[in-house]
């Protein structure tokens, strides 16, 4: 037994390697001993040494040599203490980075060296670090008077903050001098300005000729340091040592720099104020401040005045300073606005500032200055506007009076105070201490910005909380959307919104406004106010929620059931892992050693899995009408479906018969009809095999989207993203014991020391962690060997901690293998070794092509630091010529052969900015599978970067391994703006100068319909089919029509391509992101140019719509003349078309989610979600089509419809359902007459009804009234408010889950002692087996 292994490693590990980088004239490395008894005659050295990355380090010169230096670490030591390097100077390399310095004699007299604290350098201009800094990029002042500005900063501010924030693009920023709005100047922040916030301060104080101390928001808040300048809304206010003086400081009212005379914008007391030409309105507003105690404010006061037509927006209210707003005064202004039509309503507030902000606002007074009506408006508020009174809030919403009397408008213009729930993400770092505002928008207006001040919690946006604020405002009517951000100041301003809910009193309606992202400027696309709309009901809320949730989680979890990884299965019920034995008997018992619970994973399609034995390869886990067993693998039942959970658990479900899945009973046993629902395992806890080997290269993900990463500076975290900061390298010490080295940083491990768990490590003991593994979650968590019991923990803002055990989840680590180790074989020493940068990716699933999908990127044949090995019979070099114009953007290409496609393939996404420059030949190498011979290609962009217009000269294909070259001239703009607008282009392959097929150009008719809100503005993207491949999938840029896609109008649209031979289908795509964008399409008609035949599409639907419950926003079109044939080839006695008849009065449609289940001799499927009023189906006197896939059914003999009872107007009547077998579409089609109400509150009140289908041979069964009587119990409590529902199942099937809703003896059901009888209606079931009876849970008395 191995008891431990001691290394004794060197203080300065990085001073003994060379760095090499290929491509380079210096290409050899020379390796020096230390030599520390130097006895050649003493030399000096005179040396400058830089510091890495930074070409505003002056340099440091010193004189070297073996006196002032007896050893090349007291070098380093000295090194340190001038070079800010976050570990001090533990290497030394040559200006390029070629050759490592690890001894005194290898330093040459007055050559300049950099110097880094890793290995990695990044190499710096040294003719321009050399050069004297500039005066803004130095903290000393460089004129008298700006010395007099510093002296004058210091009593205050104390020792300055020198922080650096880099400036990628650079930013205006207006700069006011302080209570003087017309003093005013426009600065650009760039590198030059930004280098500390003193030096900031300086330059500004050289251009206004003022000593500057300090900055202020426009708002009055101080602005600290250059990330908070950075971070302010485009304007600040430049102050000496005297406080913050209010004032109109707008930045959006002045455009350009320098001084003005006069302010558009303010507003000035009776008699004084200033008119502006274009402004229709005049009003006279008088304000009355309450005579109580500490009435009056210090603010600046602002009033925004809402008409039917607009709003003023806001206007301060300005004066003499100090003298307006005071106790028991009245104020009283003249103020012009825009023509916002009939006042309905006003805000008034104020900015927070000064020494005593809080106000007491009596009332407000409006009259409408107007030669013929004079017209006045009284609005009484007798409230506080102040955060430390009332509600906190600094605004009121005050509706209108005319006279002392309510006005009504065609609106309610009644007082709300609206609930707004602030639901955090759980994420790691999720919450934030920023400011927080928000603006409700509805059909009456909207509240203004509002600052979430006063939550329930005691502590706001904290990680997965939820907060609830009150929000006061006139009511807005029906709500749409709200705009949310937060103000990005505070030590943590990054936060994760999940989403926000209104409940609105009046109306007790709740809004959903989904987010689920970050509002950060350094996550996301660092947007900090997002703007977030409505969804349309609960439900629709909750299925996005669903799916975002499952991407995530596959995204997460789905790395596990690639082909060739080795699984187990864990069950907590049981406590016990799957096991399939030799014999084909499965259980769920087996222990973690046991082999016959290894599985090994072979793909299908989508989420498809096998899972064969890993002992027994020919057996596999199958589900055989329901029941678990070993199958040979070849068989379909061993297909099962991984559905995985948020809890990282899966569910494994029959893919031939849906809704069968995996389960055992509480003694390991495969379940039967006589386990309980309850009593069931079906959820499982996959474990890989093989996650710690050594050299593994993984991830530790802290969530769903977060992983473990190592900062620049040591530090780690549990909030990074997955990147090369948040891979980790295992070096396996022992059985359980593992070392984790920085993939990003070599040398660097992660370790637990000095009470701070970090990455500065460096291999010690200190460095090894024992990997305890969670059977019941699939995580992990890393105890220290070195300190027993303390553990590598996460705080809410995800830092790392040593932290003790509680329980908590906040040392969960869920690992994910980016590349397999191998085993350690024993002996071997755990000392790491330098390994190759290049990550293998595991093998992925590869996916269906689909033309708007982009693969992983492809590196240049020319980039640096990549080996190419021999050319293989796959490997390609693919040359990209362009033109006078080049593109930052993402090219894709496509490449088509006669026996398959390869593509998407990305061309160089990494480096884009050094690809395709104009008059520039890219290369690039690719692996092609076998496709064949190839006959033409693809090539295109996005069209989203900065620079995306591009001019395509050609394009080359170079066998590697036979030389053959493929040329593809082009000679064509991919632009919107210039050529045809696309930018895709179809090449075909040239042989003897002419093109194997010809390239055409398709007309594409594109007809809206005629219905109500047919238009769409949303994008609309169409792919072709032939016999010779796709066109893709092309975005409908160009129409004819001035506005595209208008109700009843005909868009023309030109698709260029190469010649596709016969047309067979259209994939058409419309990517609404809301209702009010969803469009209907009448049909498609392509023509072929030159010919006179045409191909038609039907559609006559809306898109997108809803079908087996998922939202699709594409669907295929087939021609007129080959429908027949299709349902034939894609039927086979599988595909039944539905017809579903609404009623004909007006109240007869549905707004409930409808759905079916069919009942055969084989078995039973269902539901078939059909979809909702919501997608425009089941409308007054209609007739709704759906196809539906009944295999294996057998002969059918009922249907069950119904609907969820959801929406504002549930109630269905249903006339009748249609039936018709596709494969035999002439036959006669099955009528089944239904002609009732589907409504609780309508006939008896039961939303689903069962209708027997005739059968050849047995005939057609009875419909049947079962009356169940239901008795509730004597014990205390043992009634319940909840809704009850039950299951009858017979030898002939089951009735569905029915409500229990009208009880026919009582008033009042389920309540103590008493019996309720119903009735259920239902084809016969025949003899009755069994009843299962459930409630919601809903309701006072649940029991």
């Amino acid at each position: 037994m191995l008891q431990k292994i001691a290394v004794k490693m060197s203080e300065t590990p990085s001073t003994n390697y060379s760095m090499i980088q290929p491509h380079s004239s210096e290409s050899e490395q020379t390796l020096y001993a230390r030599h520390f008894n130097v006895t050649d005659p003493v030399v000096a050295k005179r040396i400058c040494f830089y510091k890495s990355g930074d070409p505003q380090f002056n340099g440091i010169k010193m004189v070297i040599n073996n006196r002032s230096f007896k050893t090349f670490d007291a070098l380093l030591d000295n090194l340190s203490k001038k070079v800010p390097l976050p570990f001090g100077v533990r290497n030394i390399t040559t200006p390029r980075g070629i050759h490592s310095i690890n001894d005194l004699e290898e330093l040459e007299d007055g050559k300049s060296y950099i110097c880094s604290h890793q290995k990695k350098i990044k190499p710096i201009n040294l003719e321009k670090a050399s050069k004297k800094p500039l005066p803004w990029q130095i903290s000393r002042p460089f004129s008298a008077r700006l010395r007099a500005v510093q002296l004058a900063r210091e009593p205050e501010d104390g020792i300055f903050l020198r922080d650096t924030v880099k400036i990628r693009i650079p930013k205006k920023l207006l700069v006011f001098k302080n209570g003087d709005v017309r003093t005013r100047l426009t600065i650009v922040l760039g590198k030059k300005n930004t280098q500390t916030f003193e030096a900031f301060l300086d330059n500004i104080s050289e251009l206004v000729q003022y000593p500057v101390a300090k900055l202020y928001t426009t708002d009055g808040r101080k602005v600290p340091n250059l990330q908070a300048l950075i971070l302010c809304s485009g304007a600040v206010v430049a102050a000496g040592r005297e406080p913050f003086k209010a004032g109109n400081y707008d930045p959006h009212r002045y455009s350009l720099p320098g001084k003005f005379s006069g302010i558009p914008n303010r507003v000035y007391p009776k008699a004084t104020a200033k008119s502006e030409r274009r402004k229709t309105g005049k009003w006279k507003v008088s304000v009355i401040t309450s005579d109580r105690p500490l009435a009056g404010t210090s603010s600046q006061i602002y009033i925004t005045l809402y008409g039917v037509h607009s709003d003023s927006g806001a206007i301060f209210l300005y004066g003499d300073e100090g003298e307006l707003f005071q106790g028991g005064t009245e104020d009283i202004f003249t103020i012009t606005t825009e023509d916002i039509g009939e006042l309905y309503k006003i805000r008034i507030g104020h900015n927070n500032s000064g020494e005593s902000p809080g106000w007491h606002c009596e009332a407000v007074r409006v009259q409408l200055q107007n030669l013929s009506s004079g017209e006045q408006f009284y609005f009484p508020a007798h409230r506080w506007l102040a955060q430390d009174q009332d509600d906190g809030e600094v605004c009121r919403e005050l509706p209108v009076l005319r006279q002392g009397q309510s006005w009504v408008m065609d609106f309610d213009l009644n007082m709300t105070t609206y609930e707004v729930h602030v639901i955090t993400g759980d994420l790691w770092n999720a919450g934030t201490e920023a400011d927080v505002y928000i603006s409700i928008c509805g059909e009456n207006g909207d509240t203004g910005s509002r600052q979430l001040l006063r939550s329930k919690k005691p502590r706001k946006f904290l990680k997965g909380q939820t907060d609830i604020f009150p929000l006061e405002a006139v009511h807005l009517g029906s709500l749409y959307e709200i705009v949310i951000g937060h103000n990005g100041l505070g030590p943590g301003n990054g936060w994760f919104l999940e989403k926000i809910i209104l409940k609105d009193p009046i109306t007790d309606l709740d809004y959903t406004f989904l987010c689920h992202r970050w509002l950060d400027d350094g996550e996301d696309d660092g947007k900090i106010v997002r703007e977030l709309y409505a969804e349309d009901n609960a439900t629709s809320s909750a299925r996005q929620e669903l799916e975002l949730e499952r991407k995530e989680i596959w995204a997460a979890e789905g790395w596990k059931f690639q082909k060739g990884n080795t699984l187990q299965f864990y069950s907590r019920l049981t406590r016990g892992f799957i096991r399939l034995k030799p014999d084909g008997v499965v259980d769920a018992l087996g222990d973690k050693k046991d082999k016959h619970g290894l599985f090994d994973v072979t793909v299908k399609k989508g989420n498809t899995r096998v899972f064969n034995s890993h002992p027994s390869p020919h057996l596999a886990l199958a589900l055989d009408d329901g029941y678990v067993a070993g199958m040979d693998s070849s068989e379909t039942l061993c297909e099962l479906q991984v559905l995985l959970q948020p809890n990282h658990c899966a569910i494994l479900e029959s893919a031939k018969n849906p809704g069968q899945t995996v389960t055992f009973n509480p003694q390991g046993k495969v379940a039967d009809d006589s386990t309980g629902y309850a009593g069931l395992s079906k959820e499982f806890v996959v474990h890989v095999k093989g996650v710690f080997h050594n050299s593994a290269i993984i991830l530790l993900a802290t969530s769903h989207s977060q992983y473990l990463c190592l900062k620049s500076d040591g530090s780690c975290s549990g909030a990074g993203n997955q990147s090369d900061e948040s891979y980790w390298k295992v070096h396996k010490i022992s059985s359980g014991v593992c070392m984790f080295e920085s993939f990003e940083n070599p040398r660097m491990y992660l370790r637990i020391k000095d009470g701070q768990c970090n990455g500065t490590g460096t291999g010690d003991v200190y460095c090894h962690f024992k990997v305890e593994k969670n059977l019941e979650s699939g995580s992990v968590s890393l105890e220290s060997v070195q300190n027993r019991g303390m553990y590598v923990g996460l705080l809410p803002d995800g830092q790392t901690k040593p932290v003790v055990n509680t329980g908590e989840k906040n040392i969960l680590f869920y690992p994910q293998v980016i590349k397999f180790g191998r085993k350690k074989p024993m002996g071997t020493s755990a000392t790491p070794s330098q390994q190759n940068r290049g990550i293998r990716e595991p093998e992925q699933q590869q996916k269906a092509q689909k033309p708007v999908v982009y693969s992983p990127p492809v590196s240049p044949s020319s980039s640096k630091g990549h080996e190419h090995s021999l050319p293989s019979n796959d490997g390609w070099k693919v040359s990209v010529l362009t033109g006078n114009s080049g593109t930052q953007a993402n090219v894709a290409l496509w490449i088509y052969g006669d026996k398959g496609i390869s593509g998407p393939i990305t061309l160089g996404k990494d480096i884009r900015e050094q690809l395709f420059l104009p008059g520039k030949e890219d290369e690039f190498q690719v692996e092609i599978k076998d496709i064949g011979n190839v006959y033409k290609i693809r090539i295109g962009h996005y069209g989203t970067s900065e620079h995306p217009g591009w001019k395509l000269e050609r394009v080359i294909l170079q066998h590697a391994k036979s030389r053959r070259m493929l040329n593809f001239p082009a000679s064509k703009w991919l632009s919107r703006n210039h050529g045809n607008g696309d930018t895709i282009c179809e090449l075909p392959i040239m042989e003897r100068g002419r093109a194997i097929y010809p390239i055409v150009r398709y007309p594409v008719y594109i007809y809206t319909g005629h219905l109500e809100q047919a238009e769409t503005d949303s994008p609309v993207y169409l792919c072709i089919y032939g016999e010779r491949g796709d066109s893709g999938l092309r975005l409908l840029h160009k129409s004819d029509m001035p506005v595209k896609f208008q109700r009843g109008m005909v868009d023309l649209f030109e698709i260029e391509a190469v010649s596709l031979g016969k047309l067979q289908k259209v994939l058409l795509c419309c990517e609404a992101k809301n209702k009010s964008q969803y469009w209907y399409c009448e049909r498609v008609i392509i023509r072929e140019a030159g010919k006179d035949s045409e191909y038609i599409f039907k559609c006559e639907r809306w898109l997108p719509f809803l079908s087996q419950g998922i939202i699709h926003s594409e669907i295929e079109l087939y021609p007129q003349e080959l429908l027949q044939d299709l349902f034939y080839f894609y039927s086979l006695e599988d595909d039944w078309k539905i017809t579903v008849v609404t009623g004909h009065f007006s109240t007869a449609g549905t707004t409930a989610l409808v759905s079916l289940y069919a009942y055969g001799e084989n078995k039973t499927s269902g539901p078939f979600i059909l979809g909702s009023g919501k997608h425009q189906l089941f409308n007054p006197n209609s007739a709704d089509t759906f196809k539906i896939n009944l295999k294996d059914i057998g002969e059918l003999y009922k249907i069950r419809v119904g609907h969820d009872n959801s929406g504002n107007d549930p109630s269905w009547y249903l006339v009748d359902i249609g039936l018709q077998r596709m494969v035999a579409y002439s036959d006669r089609e099955v009528c089944l007459p239904i002609d009732c109400w589907l409504a609780e509150d309508q006939d008896d009140g039961d939303t689903w009804r069962e209708v027997a289908i005739r059968r050849p041979k047995g005939g057609l069964l009875p419909l049947v009234v079962y009356e169940v009587h239901v008795y509730t119990g004597l014990k205390l409590g043992a009634g319940t408010d909840s809704n009850v529902y039950i299951t009858l199942i017979g030898t002939r099937g089951d009735a569905g889950k029915r409500k229990l809703h009208r009880s026919k003896n009582n008033k009042i059901k389920f309540q103590h002692g008493q019996i309720d009888v119903f009735s259920v209606k239902a084809v016969s079931l025949g003899d009755l087996k069994k009843v299962l009876v459930c409630h919601d849970g809903i309701g006072s008395g649940r029991t």
